[in-house]
């Protein structure tokens, strides 16, 4: 579930479909996504009534599920592109989350199979 927050911005329906359809993408890839809630946040730094750039904030915490706890926070001159270095950053930290899963599991394994080699050199 993907719950869309605007903070100091107009709702966009665009916005909405944009965020939708690029963590889409990361949810394909990762399933175990499909069944965690995901918090974004669509944040504008600046007032438009103030004068100077803009900065756009995309903010996004998985808040439950296996990857509970990842957040990516990234800010940009526009919405588009601090969201597509949050989905960047996130892929990032999802793979380097599921090596260390792996990595713990193969050092398991090989632990066991040292131990299985050391028995039967006994016997």
């Amino acid at each position: 579930m993907i719950n869309i927050v605007f903070k100091n911005l107009e709702k966009s329906e665009l916005a909405r479909e944009v965020v939708r359809e690029r963590l889409g993408i990361i949810i394909e890839k990762f399933p175990d996504l499909q069944n965690s809630r995901i918090d974004v946040t669509l944040e504008m730094q600046n007032s438009p009534h103030q004068t100077g750039p803009d900065l756009f904030v995309v903010n996004t915490q998985l808040n439950s599920g296996r990857y509970r706890g990842i957040r990516v926070k990234k800010s940009a001159q526009s919405l588009y592109v601090a969201l597509a270095d949050v989905v960047e950053h996130m892929l990032e930290l999802l793979n380097r989350f599921g090596d260390r899963a792996r990595v713990k599991e193969r050092n398991k394994a090989r632990k066991f199979l040292n131990q299985l080699n050391t028995v039967k050199i006994e016997v």
